[in-house]
């Protein structure tokens, strides 16, 4: 689960980026002295919405190795670290994807990550304090967590669902910015003003954090299907008692970088419903347990 807010963040700044530099560069067929040419914009919102939900996956591995410090295991110097690739690689097999990169991230706080842009060269790093800590059976129904999220190939369909959020948000923006430009700011002519390219600049991070509510859902409802791979690969009762120590844990500090939260096995503190509830990347850990033990 540590793989959502690292990619909203490099998909919102590669996207603002983008827009920005190519405003500068007067790249904006779609406008006119007459107004706006919808379907062009469209066109255009979509291709690069698209261009930087790609950028954010490709880039996901190495960012969420280099945020967390993992450090990949090439050859175990352990019985532990053995027994961590022995098991991260037949449950692979089991789910019938490639076998993983597999490392440990210095943290006490017990979490676990999945990442990568192909299902088939992952990474899978759990802490050091649950690898530590967890029993083995425990440990397992974590990493099987994390295997079903690759599996189901969650991250390409946060691709697309990212990449669709992307052209929406950017073609409301310039949509925006337009009628500012126009209306306050009063240019006119071929071309876009600086009202409309800091308009634009504001409009895409207010409305991608917005968006950002979309993306968050997804990744709720997608946190129930990978419970329900670990519970085929490795039974429902172990990864119940995973969550319930989880449960247990929830007022530990959380060290694992904010960015990298929705990534996670576990996000820290969880509550009722509320405006940042819409925000959570993952649901409730007893909704979590509650649909496991309904679970047949």
């Amino acid at each position: 689960m540590l793989r959502i807010a690292l990619f909203l963040l490099t998909n919102i700044a590669v996207v603002v980026i983008a827009s920005v530099t190519l405003s500068l560069l007067g790249v904006n067929h779609y406008m006119s002295e007459n107004g706006l040419n919808f379907q062009y914009l469209l066109i255009f919102c979509f291709v690069f919405g698209m261009v930087g939900s790609l950028v954010s996956l490709l880039l996901s591995k190495t960012i969420a190795k280099w945020s967390t410090k993992t450090a990949i295991i090439k050859n175990p110097t352990n019985q532990k670290e053995a027994w961590l690739v022995d098991t991260v690689e037949n449950l692979a097999r089991q789910a019938n994807i490639g076998k993983p990169d597999v490392g440990i991230f210095p943290a006490d706080q017990a979490n676990a990550f999945a990442t990568g842009a192909n299902r088939n060269h992952a990474l899978v790093s759990i802490s050091s304090g649950m690898l530590d800590r967890y029993p083995k059976e425990e440990v397992a129904a974590v990493l099987a967590h994390e295997i079903s999220h690759v599996a189901n190939g969650d991250m390409i369909t946060l691709t697309l669902v990212q990449g669709v959020v992307n052209t929406f948000v950017m073609f409301f923006a310039r949509v925006i910015g337009f009628a500012i430009d126009r209306v306050v700011f009063k240019h006119e002519g071929e071309g876009a003003g600086l009202g409309y390219v800091a308009t634009v600049f504001v409009c895409e991070i207010v409305l991608g954090i917005l968006a950002s509510t979309i993306v968050m859902w997804f990744s709720r409802k997608r946190e129930f299907g990978a419970d329900e791979g670990a519970a085929y690969l490795v039974g429902a009762p172990a990864m119940v008692a995973a969550l319930t120590h989880l449960q247990r844990e929830i007022e530990m500090p959380n060290e694992m970088p904010k960015s990298l939260n929705a990534f996670g096995i576990s996000s820290g503190k969880e509550s009722g419903f509320s405006l940042a509830s819409l925000f959570m990347s993952h649901p409730p850990l007893e909704k979590r347990i509650e649909a496991l033990r309904n679970f047949s």
